[in-house]
């Protein structure tokens, strides 16, 4: 299938050089790192797919704003200029920045989760489902079926299973469902989006039974542009639209500005009229990240956040940032090479299970499929499957995961078709020589998050 790619809808005006290594290098760091992506040195890798958090390219207006970052400690002008942009664009009265996603989680989770207690979501992605198990509650996913068939294409696999979703609060209580968490785009499930007319649902349900509904909305442009293509209801609407209207269906939200608002560093709590919760936010905040007006950011950051949360919403940014996903998606079609179809936003998650088939999930096939992709290429990638999920947090028995993907995260406006064509001709490579593959056995690993500090080793058979 050919699929033309979308030009960058800007100029590159500053490059940074990267070092090439041989493949003996490739070999001898990844021994170094023991194994974890998350071990390698950044100067050691050729393409860093690893994250597409907080390493994009920012805007000449961006680096123009670091220049006039208010660096005042309490009340700074920049601080209000970026409360204003959120107000602005999500509709919420309170906005509280914070350094980054996972600070936001563990300002506000605590407020409403504690031993006893779950929360619903779609699908949790890591460090979230940590925040909640770290409150004292449990974390239950609840993804619609279709998202569980990589091969199936629909057009919002992200999707929460309602039915399911209400079977659970019965099962458990009203009153012992702390909080619904919906994750815009479904990272976990493969940068899936979720429709309108579902988060609506959710909401429905959620505010039946007194349960606020919280939204991760690291992804929320890149959601609200897949809305936009494939929720008819939408479809003459603007992003800016269609994020509102995103946001009305949830009482908070929780983000991590290193993705859709495309800068380095920085987070979002946005509260929608709850004064009361507001100002226990604003406690948490002073005790865990900073004096509310900086939240754990400097004024440059909070510059550049306010200016980035509305150059992510440009559509033709928009269209360019889908259009890369879709050129990749369509050189893998040609090849054979299974991924969650259909592509999701921010990246490319291949279904390692079916690559690697003789690799079982407590062997990790998705992260031994990153492992090779960096000795072949240097290409940095990581899993989204069973080692990353880890342990159940009570029988501390692995748990097996619903996918095992390698996710390709792209950073924004950093990478160019011919490092997409470099990504693709590694993975027919790999293909070529899959029974070559080894898994892998953890040799130690911390109790929570291991999947960023575990040492590993291939299994030689």
């Amino acid at each position: 299938m050919t699929v033309k790619y979308v030009p960058e809808p800007f100029r590159i005006k500053m490059v940074e050089t990267i070092k090439m290594m041989s493949r003996e290098e490739r070999i001898k760091a990844m021994e170094e790192a023991k194994y974890n992506m998350f071990g390698l040195r950044g100067e050691d890798v050729y393409i860093d797919l690893l994250t597409d958090s907080g390493t994009n390219a920012m805007s000449s207006k961006q680096w123009a704003g670091v220049m006039e970052g208010d660096e005042a400690y309490a009340g700074a002008k920049s601080y209000y200029k970026l409360v204003e942009a959120g107000q602005d664009l999500f509709g919420y009265k309170f906005i509280q920045p914070v350094h980054q996603g996972r600070a936001a989680e563990k300002v506000l989770f605590p407020l409403k989760m504690e031993e006893g207690k779950v929360a619903i979501s779609n699908m949790f992605f890591d460090t979230t489902r940590a925040h909640v198990e770290l409150a004292g509650a449990r974390a239950i996913d609840c993804v619609v079926e279709e998202a569980k068939d990589p091969s199936h294409r629909a057009p919002f696999k992200g999707n929460m299973d309602v039915k399911k979703m209400e079977e659970i609060i019965k099962e458990h209580g009203a009153e012992k469902v702390a909080m619904i968490v919906m994750t815009i785009t479904n990272n976990s499930a493969g940068g899936q989006p979720v429709s309108i007319q579902n988060l609506r649902e959710v909401y429905e349900v959620a505010k039946k039974y007194d349960i606020p509904v919280n939204i991760d909305a690291a992804r929320f442009a890149e959601n609200a542009y897949f809305v936009k293509l494939r929720e008819d209801e939408f479809k003459d609407k603007s992003i800016k639209e269609i994020v509102k209207e995103m946001f009305k269906y949830a009482d908070t939200f929780t983000m991590s500005a290193k993705k859709d608002a495309i800068v380095n560093m920085g987070g979002l709590i946005g509260i929608k009229d709850d004064e009361e919760l507001y100002q226990l936010v604003k406690g948490n905040t002073i005790s865990f990240e900073g004096f509310v007006t900086y939240g754990g950011l400097g004024g440059r950051d909070l510059e550049a956040l306010s200016i980035g949360l509305y150059e992510g919403i440009d559509e033709d940014y928009l269209k360019y940032r889908n259009g890369q996903m879709e050129y990749f998606a369509a050189k893998l079609d040609d090849a054979g090479i299974a991924y969650q179809a259909p592509v999701g936003g921010h990246g490319l998650f291949i279904d390692a299970k079916a690559m690697l088939p003789h690799i079982p999930y407590y062997e990790f096939p998705g992260h031994a499929l990153a492992v090779q992709l960096y000795i072949e290429a240097g290409i940095r990638t990581c899993d989204i499957g069973s080692f990353m999920l880890g342990n159940d947090p009570d029988t501390k028995e692995q748990l097996e995961a619903d996918f095992e993907f390698t996710r390709f995260a792209i950073p924004r406006r950093v990478y160019t078709q011919a490092h997409i064509d470099i990504m693709v001709d590694a993975l027919i490579r790999i293909k070529e020589n899959a029974g070559d593959v080894p898994g892998y056995r953890i040799t130690w690993e911390p109790p929570i998050l291991r999947h960023f500090q575990a040492h590993l080793e291939p299994i030689r058979k």
